[in-house]
């Protein structure tokens, strides 16, 4: 069970944020609710120590007061500030910072991409698609999830919790 959380629901959980904040500008609360109970699986199923949970969740408790501090001055999004929460505790403490920049700098090439594109006209068959108007339009925001999603499938693989449970 340890393993399939970490190699299948993880990973799923974080395309599904992505595509839908992408579609729709959401990150249901639900995939971050997801995240937290398949980590405490994964914990229990691999045996992970008191000492090494305590900084899983000192990370994850960390990004929350961040974020959620971002998010009160509306910088950014309140299911980007769950989501990257969230990831933390898969993420712990080791790699954390290696993480946030990551996803800053990937959101930020994001951000000039979106704003280069709304900058131009959409295509013909693109401007019939609903999202694609939404995501076009200035006053919509950047759908960040794609940039912690990113991230986390990038830096996961790094972390203790992957080589152990793997034997990398």
């Amino acid at each position: 069970m340890a393993n399939l959380s970490l190699l299948v629901i993880f990973p799923f959980l974080m395309a599904y944020a992505a595509s839908r904040d992408l579609l729709t500008m959401l990150i249901p609360n639900t995939v971050s609710i997801a995240l937290a109970v398949a980590f405490a699986a994964f914990a229990i199923g691999s045996g992970l120590g008191w000492i090494e949970l305590a900084g899983h969740l000192g990370a994850g408790g960390v990004t929350l007061s961040v974020t959620f501090t971002l998010f009160a001055f509306g910088l950014i999004g309140g299911g980007d500030a769950k989501l990257a929460a969230a990831t933390a505790l898969w993420i712990g403490f080791d790699h954390l910072a290696e993480y946030l920049l990551l996803a800053s700098v990937s959101g930020g090439a994001l951000t000039l991409g979106l704003l280069a594109m709304r900058s131009l006209p959409l295509p013909g068959a693109v401007a019939r698609l609903p999202f694609a108007l939404h995501l076009h339009d200035a006053k919509t925001g950047v759908p960040y999830g794609i940039a912690l999603a990113l991230a986390a499938l990038l830096i996961l693989p790094e972390t203790v919790i992957w080589t152990r449970s793997l034997g990398v």
